[in-house]
């Protein structure tokens, strides 16, 4: 079977392989706790549910919609930027609605890149932050984030003995998988570094309202002068549980904006026009629904981080996202992120997201998504307890 030049440059999905193997053991009557997915188990507010279901009534609505977003959207987005960053936007230039973040941002990079040209991003990274310059038929150059490692001194490095030099580089903080997050202080060294050398700024900023300790995550907008050069990506998937709808955000540098909307008329017709619709309902609407969403991961969280520390596997508390990266037991960390999933699917019940998944540097690590209520994560802490408990005593006898 012929393998076309772009398929090629992909790598084996990982997660393929627990996915199969988590289907199997379903199909097996098994019951299987999925933390894998980053895939929210709340509904979205009702009255955004209802403005959908109210606006589908409406004969006109089922043509072709605007691919940018309808012109409420955007505005819409704009006053969000105001109350919560302080950052003002106008809706006609600087902001553009996205089929979902992961969209817009491929579709960016494909706009803006050719076959000589360079995007750096982190490793371990949100995939397509890596394979989304793969699949615009650019080149990814990736900074090692291992322990103790400054994306600021990498990134400074990486630019200054780069030819060519980078087109852009993509931060994600909260990170996925990370939950890494930063200070506004970290954004204006980063305008300013890439500022001096002439590189855009792609930022992920999907998960900047879930978040539990400490200051809400900062905007990269708020630094002045950040419109330059910066181009920032959010989504109404995690905030307000519609990750199915498919509807993100670009907001910032009008050549960006520009490009991706050019690029956008000639691949879609935006998201369907009720979607559209009950999103502006969403942002405009009460926002305790976010604040309820925020509590919920909270105590998932906090159930999750102390029962795993109970059961003999100690792992860090994240102070943001829906992700807890979770660095592999030390009795486990000789066989790799991947053959670890797997036997903790296979022992325990528990499907998680080997670290591997998301480059090199992450293959010391699993990602936990908080995705499941805090009665099914109690059993899944029970399940992984048993297997330590089990795997330990296995250890012994062979040792004696």
């Amino acid at each position: 079977m012929e393998e076309f030049y772009r398929i090629r440059r992909l790598p084996p999905y990982v997660f393929a392989e627990v996915n199969k193997l988590k289907a199997k053991y379903r199909a097996e009557g098994r019951d299987i706790i999925d933390l894998g997915m980053g895939n929210p188990d709340s509904a979205p507010p009702r009255h955004v549910i209802e403005k959908l279901c109210g606006v589908a009534q409406d004969e006109t609505a089922h043509g072709y919609s605007v691919s940018r977003g309808i012109v409420g959207l955007r505005r819409a987005q704009a006053k969000y930027y105001e109350r919560r960053f302080g950052v003002t936007l106008d809706p006609d230039t600087e902001i553009i609605s996205t089929i979902g973040s992961k969209e817009g941002l491929s579709n960016l990079i494909q706009a803006i890149t050719g076959p000589s040209d360079v995007i750096v991003t982190a490793n371990p990274s949100y995939p397509i932050h890596a394979y989304g310059p793969v699949i615009a038929g650019a080149s990814v150059r990736y900074l090692a984030m291992t322990e103790g490692a400054d994306f600021l001194t990498l990134l400074e490095r990486a630019i200054r003995h780069m030819q060519p030099k980078p087109v852009a580089v993509i931060v994600n903080y909260p990170g996925n998988p990370t939950a890494e997050v930063v200070d506004l202080a970290f954004y204006e060294k980063l305008i300013n570094l890439c500022r001096e050398h002439g590189v855009y700024i792609i930022s992920d900023l999907a998960y900047c309202e879930i978040y539990f300790d400490g200051e809400p995550p900062p905007s990269i907008l708020q630094v002045e002068g950040a419109k330059d050069i910066a181009i920032e990506f959010t989504s109404m998937s995690k905030t307000y549980s519609m990750a199915g709808w498919r509807v993100g955000f670009a907001a910032g540098n009008k050549t960006l904006i520009h490009a991706l909307t050019r690029i956008k008329s000639y691949l879609d017709y935006g998201t369907f026009t009720p979607i559209q619709a009950a999103a502006t309902a969403a942002l405009n609407g009460p926002q305790d629904y976010i604040d309820d969403i925020r509590t919920m991961y909270r105590e998932r969280r906090d159930v999750l981080v102390k029962g795993l520390a109970d059961a003999g596997w100690p792992v860090p508390s994240p102070k943001a996202s829906m992700f807890i990266w979770a660095p592999l037991p030390e009795a486990y960390r000789e066989l790799g992120s991947l053959e670890f999933s797997k036997l903790l699917l296979t022992e325990a019940e528990v499907a998680v997201a080997p670290g591997i998944g998301f480059g090199e540097y992450g293959d010391g690590f699993v990602r936990i998504a908080l995705v499941e209520n805090k009665h099914r994560l109690r059993q899944a802490i029970r399940n992984i307890k048993a297997f330590l408990n089990k795997d330990a005593g296995k250890s012994k006898e062979s040792a004696a």
